[in-house]
């Protein structure tokens, strides 16, 4: 099965060839810990947690290792630790071990190695100092900027990722204009700490800490070594960030191409709250922390990979109860065959495999799952329906999907007493319907609708799940 990817580098999808003979190597640039995730933060994670998976099933011959940062020293970091009294960790340590649960919830797997910034200042030095060696990086005013200009001298490699130029770039972003810059998109290597904020020895010996660009660049080298075989992100990473990490680690090493940094670019689209990108300075910021209190994390996930991770997902009112709608009819299909056995280490068909294996075509893989599913419920005999539950559950695992057993699905987090009351409702309603005394069965029906349950008509009888408020 070949692996196709869009590189955002090459502007095209490509079939992905490993650089190394004994491994595979995923970096994705990870959050900022001094505050809650919101749902576009957790795309990124999601998505990139399939690749993982799929990377594991596609090359189980080589070692996948799949590396996500941790930004555990910036201004707001600082900031809310000195509002606050406390040292940065006290604010890091927090916010890290809250989103660690929370994308847990969202069923991505821990990835093998979260390195965090503060212990990469060594790393980043002697990144630092072999590009001020190099004529690429020069000192100002206490801070160590990358020379924009000196390394793009004309040939246009500082904007091969984002396919603009580099006057372009300036005029879309916010680029900081300072005095001690040679160049208008030089940006900061290493800069002074203000009173109050952490401060290590770094390159020549200066006081202070790292700019925010070369802190991924010496992560993702320490961790996985170069060149990477695919580096991912948010669409917004692009520029600068991505640009900037591509060059100074290509001007640390002497090196020419952006592809010796990184081999294949990937980046996942926006996530729009009714037609605008969420985020924070907006005010429409949804809380993964909030959403997995009210909803199932595989609902959740499900939403985030309903629409191909490269287009921008509308984020609306409709999309959680949608997405927990179609979770709905895979779980019922699996609770009307419970009493068939499965093969827990069964593969996923091949026409999944090529969906998902097509740049990671998730409503693709998605539809093959209803098919599966459609299979299972059609299926003649034992063994027929053991082969078909089985394809339907692997392919599932892949995705992250089909990993609760199926009465625990529907029943969400109801107790003992509320499922007895439920069961008895739902077998005088059923006794009601036989006897086509309509106006009981409507009675009893509202009675389980003021008890929050959903109750869902099937071929062959009646499932229930635990309602949920609207999504917000």
């Amino acid at each position: 099965m070949t692996l196709y990817l869009h590189d955002t580098l090459a502007r095209e999808k490509r079939a992905f060839v490993p650089a190394h003979a004994d491994r595979v190597t995923l970096y994705v640039c990870g959050p900022t810990v001094y505050n809650y995730a919101h749902i576009g933060n957790a795309r990124p994670v999601v998505v990139f947690d399939v690749l993982y998976r799929l990377l594991k099933r596609l090359y189980p011959e080589r070692r996948v290792t799949y590396a996500r940062n941790i930004t555990d020293v910036d201004d707001k970091i600082n900031a809310a630790a000195i509002a606050q009294g406390v040292d940065i960790s006290a604010i890091t340590d927090k916010f890290t071990a809250i989103y660690e649960a929370d994308m847990a919830s969202l069923g991505a797997l821990t990835p093998d190695q979260q390195p965090r910034a503060t212990a990469h200042i060594g790393e980043m030095t002697v990144l630092i100092e072999d590009m001020i060696a190099r004529g690429l990086a020069y000192e100002s005013a206490g801070e160590v900027l990358f020379d924009v200009g000196a390394y793009d001298a004309g040939s246009g490699r500082y904007s091969k990722l984002s396919g603009r130029s580099l006057d372009d770039m300036i005029a879309g972003a916010r680029v900081e204009v300072a005095e001690n810059k040679r160049h208008p998109a030089d940006f900061v290597l290493w800069k002074p700490s203000k009173p109050g904020e952490p401060e290590w020895t770094g390159p020549q010996g200066l006081k202070g800490r790292p700019g925010w660009h070369i802190e991924c660049s010496a992560m993702a080298e320490k961790a996985l070594g170069l060149p990477i075989d695919i580096h991912g992100g948010g669409h917004d990473l692009i520029f600068p960030h991505h640009t900037n990490e591509i060059a100074q680690s290509c001007a640390a090493h002497d090196s020419g191409e952006p592809g010796d940094y990184a081999r294949y670019w990937m980046h996942n689209g926006f996530l729009d709250f009714s037609g605008e990108k969420m985020s924070k300075s907006l005010g429409n910021v949804v809380l993964v922390h909030d959403l997995v209190q009210q909803y199932p994390g595989e609902a959740i996930r499900w939403a985030l990979l309903s629409g191909h991770y490269r287009a921008p997902l509308d984020w609306n009112g409709d999309l959680i109860a949608q997405s927990r709608k179609a979770l709905d009819r895979l779980y019922g299909a699996l609770l009307r065959n419970a009493d068939i056995t499965f093969d827990p280490d069964a593969a996923p068909p091949e026409a999944f495999l090529e969906a998902v294996s097509d740049d990671l075509n998730t409503p693709r893989a998605t539809a093959e799952l209803f098919a599966l599913a459609k299979e299972l419920e059609s299926a003649e005999g034992i063994g027929a329906k053991h082969e078909a539950k089985s394809a339907l559950l692997a392919a599932g695992r892949l995705l992250g999907f089909l990993q609760a057993e199926p009465d625990a699905w529907f029943e969400g987090g109801a107790d003992t007493e509320l499922k007895a009351k439920v069961e008895g409702l739902l077998a005088a309603r059923i006794e009601a319907r036989k006897a086509k005394d309509w106006a009981t069965a409507d009675h009893i029906r509202d009675e389980l609708t003021a008890l929050n349950i959903v109750v869902m008509d099937g071929p062959t009888g009646a499932t229930w799940r635990l309602g949920v408020s609207e999504p917000t």
